[in-house]
């Protein structure tokens, strides 16, 4: 700060302390304009106005040559510091424009990301070493823009709402009756619904409290039931089905590595749900950064390859 000034200045009066540095590098008005691409009499006016805004004399002005006035000299060191500045806030950005690199909000189901998310997330890192990522392992719903998420990884059933953020399909979702080999083992294997009514249940809370699985074949039908265990927490649900605990209606794709172990066995398998979809919820496609884009890409890749392997 020059000593005893008070200096109050909007952004065209910092476009004028960068026009004054140029004046200043290359020694005069016309060169300072033919490489800023200005006339010299505009170029000229702001540095006018640049002086009647500071109050203080920045140039000596003769026919021939251009020199700066002391005020001038301390002005100049903190112009040429602006600039560089400057210059620097925008190479940053374009390095972050260029390459993966800088902080990822992302959140998730916990059963979802303990059935594919996970082993998507550690190799995407391994692969960008200069990406951070925050994970909030929720099944609350959070709100993307208000939270600052970059990315919410989302199951819900078709039709989705309409949404003003921009969305990503992974995956579609199918629901299928599971339970463990143990309970089964300890009565008749149910083929209808209403041996179904014999087994306790395990189901995903709600705020109606009211337990139904839909089903569309053979045939429309709805099954009202009273489960053991009612929970938002998918992990927990799919710990309790383990367990024998009761039959439980379950994203095929989280419960997928269980029913290969033996763990889970499907009940009714000739009855079919409703259609969800694992999609990725995201502010919007404009400006957005590397990081972000790369890590979609990376989601979509993961979960197109992990649903080859569950087909083959």
């Amino acid at each position: 700060m020059i000593e005893g000034l008070t200096i109050t200045m909007d952004i065209q009066d910092l476009n004028n302390m960068r026009l004054f540095a140029a004046v200043v590098s290359h020694g005069s008005y016309t060169s300072a304009a033919t490489e800023l691409g200005l006339q010299t009499s505009k170029l000229s006016r702001r540095v006018t106005a640049l002086e009647q805004e500071l109050g203080v004399r920045l140039l000596n002005r003769t026919s021939r040559r251009l020199s700066l006035t002391d005020a001038g000299k301390m002005f100049h060191r903190h112009c040429v510091a602006l600039v560089a500045e400057a210059q620097a806030a925008k190479l940053a950005i374009d390095q972050t424009r260029a390459s993966p690199q800088g902080v990822v909000r992302i959140s998730c189901p916990p059963g979802l990301l303990h059935g594919q998310v996970s082993p998507i997330l550690s190799q995407y890192m391994i692969d960008n070493p200069a990406v951070r990522i925050v994970l909030d392992a929720t099944n609350r719903r959070v709100d993307v823009v208000e939270e600052g998420f970059d990315i919410s990884i989302r199951v819900r059933l078709l039709p989705l709402e309409d949404s003003d953020l921009a969305m990503l399909p992974l995956a579609k979702s199918h629901r299928i009756l599971v339970s463990a080999p143990s309970l089964i083992a300890t009565q008749q294997v149910p083929t209808t619904l209403d041996e179904l009514r014999l087994f306790p249940t395990l189901a995903t809370a709600h705020a109606s409290e009211r337990y139904q699985w839909h089903f569309l074949a053979p045939q429309p039908i709805s099954f009202e039931h009273t489960p053991r265990l009612a929970t938002d927490d998918l992990a927990t649900l799919r710990d309790a089905a383990l367990r024998g605990a009761g039959i439980a209606q379950m994203p095929k794709e989280l419960v997928q590595d269980d029913l290969n172990k033996g763990t889970l066995i499907q009940v009714l398998p000739e009855l079919t749900t409703p259609e969800g979809s694992v999609h990725a919820i995201f502010p919007s496609r404009r400006g957005m950064v590397p990081a972000v884009r790369s890590l979609l890409n990376a989601l979509a890749t993961g979960f197109t390859a992990s649903s080859s392997t569950d087909q083959n």
